[in-house]
């Protein structure tokens, strides 16, 4: 087996947690799978010769253990981690275990990780190497385990990683690889952003690097790499960069710059999402695929649900949702997407500030609703910047509220505004994820246009 210990430890016993333990139970491995809650899943484990624990985590799991695979929810200072370092027992992540299951002629990764954009980008990048003729999907942090996926029929295969799963990565190298924002996110789990962008430049390991040119954390992360690197801008690129010209998405990394489509060919709308269509661009020329596939596969694209999508047009006011922007970052995107806008926000912030997205985008609102955990965070940052904004503060508990958030933002709301869901926190102190949360508010924005 290569490079895999012929017994392993494995945290977590969900969809990445259960595929790595089944497809080391397949290749003969000594399986131990620990999961702090019984499940059926955990039960089908121990039924196929998986030894199981739940509850408490005992260090006694780790004894006569070559190595550990964590679940991506595990944080470093999580006691089995802690354990594991302190035996001396390698550590690593569900992507890590896939590359190291790899065999002879799989498919070349090409990876996409940032703050925000990995989702849209990670799925773009996948249709324009569909585009192209390559066999290919979107896995990693998106669609089947890629220790399920990875030495599938797939010529090369369009990968999302998060900073979780890179951290826990050691060998993991992908032919090219894109940083595509740094901004503060997941800070309790890394112990601070230098840790959080350090695990991002892993993507560029494979030795090939396409880097955010219009982000200085980026530039910043990037002066350290060895790679190769190639930059993406919204400004005019220079030669050896992907950027935009008259209107025009362009390739200046040959003799001559080459134009790709219109800018107004990308959806969803925004700048933002032009720059992951210039990070997917390079990519998938590092792939070999041609710039009119590149180009069609842009036309084509179906965005992926909760990113700045509309859900319709009432009374000439536009009801949008983008529930997915679970920071402040991903809120700025589409908060400088529109005019005029009653903004739905709130949830749990996680440690991050919001003052500075407040003190930039409140001249931009109508109104504002707010709801969830740290609700009164953002409105005391509304008060600050914009004392004599209309703000309503809801106290609902679960997706019931949405009714109340639909009723309360059509009444501010005057038209040709956006009544906007980039809520600039997560989402589990009232929903079970960002898209239940999305549903909740499409489903309530359509009840009250009579479109239910």
């Amino acid at each position: 087996m290569p490079d895999i210990a012929s017994s392993v430890l494995v945290a977590g016993a969900r969809v990445a947690g259960g595929a790595c333990a089944e497809v080391l139970l397949d290749r003969g491995a000594a399986v131990t799978v620990y999961d702090r809650d019984d499940s059926e899943r955990l039960r089908a484990l121990a039924a196929r010769g998986a030894r199981t624990a739940t509850g408490e985590f005992d260090p006694a799991l780790l004894d006569g253990v070559g190595q550990v695979v964590l679940s991506p929810g595990f944080p470093p200072h999580h006691p089995i981690a802690a354990a594991a370092r302190e035996a001396g027992i390698e550590t690593f992540s569900e992507p890590e275990l896939a590359w190291r299951l790899r065999e002879p002629g799989a498919a070349r990764w090409l990876a996409v990780t940032g703050t925000n954009g990995k989702t849209t980008t990670t799925t773009m990048l996948a249709a324009m190497l569909a585009a192209g003729g390559l066999r290919t999907a979107a896995l990693g942090n998106i669609g089947v385990p890629l220790v399920q996926a990875a030495n599938g029929p797939y010529d090369a295969i369009a990968v999302e990683l998060s900073s979780y799963q890179l951290h826990w990565s050691s060998q993991l190298a992908p032919t090219a690889g894109a940083v595509l924002n740094l901004a503060p996110d997941h800070l309790d789990w890394h112990g601070g952003f230098d840790n959080y962008a350090e695990a991002k430049a892993a993507v560029w390991r494979g030795g090939r690097a396409v880097v955010n040119l219009d982000d200085p954390a980026v530039v910043a992360l990037a002066k350290h790499t060895e790679a190769e690197v190639t930059g993406f801008t919204l400004n005019h690129p220079e030669p050896g960069q992907f950027g935009v010209a008259l209107g025009f998405l362009v390739d200046h990394t040959g003799d001559a710059p080459v134009q790709i489509c219109s800018a107004g060919d990308v959806r969803p709308a925004g700048w933002h999402n032009v720059a992951n269509a210039l990070a997917a661009a390079a990519l998938a020329r590092a792939a070999g695929v041609a710039h009119e596939d590149i180009a069609a596969a842009i036309r084509a694209y179906t965005p992926e649900p909760h990113r700045n999508v509309t859900v319709g047009e009432w009374a000439g006011v536009t009801w949008v949702d983008d529930s997915k922007a679970t920071n402040p970052h991903a809120a700025a995107a589409a908060l400088a997407a529109y005019d005029s806008i009653v903004w739905v926000a709130g949830g749990q912030l996680k440690g991050v500030d919001v003052d500075g997205l407040v003190a930039q985008y409140a001249p931009k609102m109508r109104a504002a609703v707010l709801i969830g955990q740290d609700r009164a965070e953002i409105a005391e940052a509304l008060a600050r910047h914009a004392p004599d904004l209309p703000v309503a503060v809801l106290d609902g508990g679960d997706d019931a509220v949405m009714t109340d958030v639909a009723a309360r933002a059509a009444a501010f709301a005057r038209p040709g505004d956006t009544v906007l869901l980039s809520p600039a926190a997560a989402s589990y102190d009232m929903f079970r994820s960002y898209a239940h949360r999305g549903d909740a508010f499409a489903d309530a924005a359509r009840a009250l246009g009579g479109d239910a």
